[in-house]
């Protein structure tokens, strides 16, 4: 090999034929690794090296760009991706909490019941009911790109639309902006263990799933703490109308800088998989694959159901607290908005630090089953190691269906037992299904299947997009039983 350049090969960022890796030896080939007979290992320029190593009946889905399975590498790209994708999930969220923490505040203005205000942040858990089916179909068939585009110019533009409600009488046009941005909201929550699994090595997923999940709860915090501040408690209507345009204006500023931000980093995948797991659940996805079917399969994965129950026990208690949170605290202490709003913040900011220091253990210990807090990323994580290799998308969807589903009768009945009992018995039925969901969780065995493939090549390590010496090769005869 020639020292003094990089070859032609290198410069186009293109993996070196066959004889070339053989002759190097910073290039590691498994060497339990056998080859199929039937395969070619050097194939024709007609052929794709990945079709030829896949089994009969499968495909490889069509992708916009070349790529290679046989090579795994990782791509600097994977950070600004997640990062962009946790900005404008924070903004989502933002819009979700925005009403329910200046409850009083809003009810007052428009002259509306509480029980309307709480609809405006139990319709982002109805309209994911229906509505995850077809956009993780949408997911399938277009990809991320298409998706996180989709979301994020639906949240742009339910914040937009929020402007024309600045009158009392106007309540319905910031019903139909917020449930805009409640439909972009299905465009967003399937979207971590996705962008995890398909742009982050197996050492990295958990960590980049919490970094994902962590702009929601982000946005969940400065929704409790801004609202309070930005609109105060006054009498005067006209008042109150120009500081909830300041934070209209506000909120429609930020979600347009986010889409253009989308536009520009967001790539479908990288060029190469990050992962043997994710290299293996290419190679063993079929076009005619039926979609229902797949979700079939999953409920009949008894680890899986039980993660789907406990899963929505605890997502949708927390959703009832955060709605509901304004009406607990100002029945006890009238006027305090702002102190309201740095309880819900405290709330979430102890949630989030468990979101991140569980995803960074969870990458080094796979102790999926042992954590209550940070459920979020960890739910997520852990359905994707349960229902390997499914779609990461179809997973995670049915959590967060689970999660609406069980947030929506949380809020509905801790709202009339808060209403006609107290807070406190309110509180008590909250704790009950906590309790449930703690001891459910005990039985999910952790049949960690991604990681067992990962773990069938030892020389699974991570490099960076540019490092050609360091590249490791994964079997080119690929089965299902080997799964």
């Amino acid at each position: 090999m020639v020292n003094e350049g990089p070859s032609q090969e290198e410069r186009d960022d293109t993996p070196a034929p066959e004889s070339a890796l053989q002759a190097d030896p910073s290039v590691s080939v498994h060497p339990s690794v056998s080859i199929n007979p039937s395969v070619s290992v050097h194939p024709s320029s007609s052929a794709h090296p990945s079709a030829l190593a896949q089994p009969s009946g499968l495909a490889h889905p069509s992708s916009s760009g070349p790529e290679d399975l046989s090579v795994i590498k990782v791509s600097r790209r994977r950070w600004a991706v997640v990062l962009v994708f946790s900005c404008y999930s924070m903004c989502n969220a933002f819009q979700w909490i925005q009403y329910g923490s200046i409850n009083n505040i809003f009810m007052h203005f428009y002259g509306v019941s509480a029980f309307a205000i709480d609809w405006l942040s139990m319709c982002y858990m109805l309209t994911y009911i229906p509505l995850l089916l077809p956009v993780a179909w949408l997911l399938e068939k277009f990809g991320l790109r298409t998706i996180a585009l989709t979301g994020s110019a639906l949240n742009c533009l339910g914040a937009w639309v929020k402007l024309g409600s600045l009158k009392p009488h106007l309540f319905p046009v910031t019903v139909v902006g917020q449930v805009i941005c409640s439909v972009a909201q299905v465009f967003i929550l399937g979207m971590p263990s996705r962008i995890a699994s398909v742009w982050f090595g197996a050492n990295e997923v958990s960590t980049a799933c919490s970094v994902a999940v962590f702009g929601n709860q982000l946005g969940i915090a400065i929704g409790f703490l801004v609202p309070p501040v930005l609109v105060p408690n006054v009498e005067d209507r006209d008042k109150l109308a120009y500081h909830i345009s300041i934070m209209f204006y506000i909120i429609g500023g930020v979600a347009t800088l986010l889409l253009i931000l989308v536009f520009i980093v967001f790539k479908e995948k990288p060029k190469y998989p990050p992962s043997r797991a994710q290299s293996l659940s290419y190679a063993l996805t079929s076009p005619d694959a039926s979609y229902l079917g797949s979700i079939a399969q999953l409920f009949k994965n008894l680890n899986f159901v039980l993660l789907v129950i406990t899963y929505g026990l605890n997502a949708g208690a927390f959703y009832a607290l955060s709605t509901l949170l304004n009406r607990m605290v100002i029945w006890h202490y009238p006027g305090e908005e702002v102190n309201a709003g740095r309880i819900g913040l405290t709330i979430v900011i102890a949630g989030m630090l468990g979101a991140v220091i569980s995803g960074i253990w969870l990458d080094r210990s796979k102790t999926y089953n042992f954590f209550m807090t940070g459920y979020l990323p960890l739910g997520f994580e852990f359905a994707v190691e349960l229902t390997y290799p499914e779609s990461e998308g179809i997973s995670s969807g049915l959590l967060n269906i689970s999660a609406q589903v069980f947030g929506i009768i949380f809020t509905i009945s801790q709202g009339q037992i808060i209403d006609n009992y107290g807070t406190k018995p309110g509180n008590i039925f909250l704790c009950l299904f906590l309790t449930l969901g703690a001891a459910l969780t005990a039985f999910i065995k952790p049949d960690l299947r991604r990681q067992k493939a990962n773990k069938e090549t030892p020389e699974n390590k991570l490099q960076e997009e540019e490092e050609e010496s360091n590249t490791s090769k994964v079997p080119t005869a690929v089965s299902e039983d080997h799964l």
